[in-house]
């Protein structure tokens, strides 16, 4: 029998057995001195538009850019295409942004459980991945989560460099000096793949081009981010 994770938890409590009281940790940059950061894209759900920055995806493609997404359940059951071809292409890697990105402080643990496994169970059952990475909606977060993630057996990604770039009121020029003051090895970078982000492209594009080259920083995904320093040439 293959146990997938929503399994594997809900036969420990079925058994009896008490459930962790550890807290995760909350991941906010990977170490100091790899020269690497991880780019990574919010896909919560939207009322109008299509939910998918297609021109986004199809640079971060092009240009063989390593990814992290993080998708909300809500948004998975209304893109059953593009989270297919998210999961097809090596480059990238998929966690999850909770069923229906409640604000979760204001939930009681069961509740908080409830938006935290549900993207889990739905990846599981209907796309036959089991993902690792959970990010909090609005990045609020409070010691009930820490306990329902680290039950979970998942890891908590934060960021350390935001880009704001659902704000209207900020243009490509400004989002790129938030990029040049704060991009540094070892950052996780927050930008949106809903289509919410009018510039994400652009700097997106500016930033793989010019700003990490230059600074002499590569993108990974957030797990290989974690795993540690790669040298020159090594992999």
């Amino acid at each position: 029998m293959r146990w997938t994770l929503v399994g594997l938890l809900l036969a420990t409590l079925a058994a009896g057995v008490p459930a962790a009281t550890r807290l995760a940790s909350v991941i906010t940059s990977g170490p100091d001195g790899c020269r690497e950061v991880a780019l990574t894209f919010d896909l919560c759900p939207v009322r109008e538009g299509s939910g998918w920055d297609r021109a986004l995806v199809t640079l971060l493609e092009q240009r063989h850019v390593p990814a992290t997404f993080f998708a909300s359940g809500r948004w998975i059951e209304r893109h059953d295409e593009e989270v297919r071809e998210l999961l097809r292409n090596p480059l990238f890697e998929l966690g999850t942004h909770g069923m229906l990105h409640r604000h979760l402080p204001k939930l009681d643990k069961a509740a908080q459980r409830a938006e935290i496994v549900g993207p889990v169970q739905l990846l599981e059952s209907e796309f036959d991945y089991t993902p690792t990475l959970v990010r909090a909606p609005y990045g609020e977060f409070n010691e009930r989560t820490l306990e329902v993630v680290a039950d979970l057996g998942l890891r908590l990604v934060q960021w350390s460099v935001v880009s704001g770039d659902p704000d209207p009121h900020l243009g490509t020029d400004d989002i790129l000096r938030t990029m040049r003051a704060g991009v540094r090895d070892g950052s996780i970078v927050i930008f949106h793949a809903n289509g919410k982000g009018a510039h994400t492209r652009q700097v997106v594009e500016t930033l793989v081009a010019d700003l990490l080259p230059a600074r002499g920083l590569r993108p990974l995904t957030v797990s290989q981010l974690l795993r540690g320093c790669r040298h020159d040439g090594g992999g």
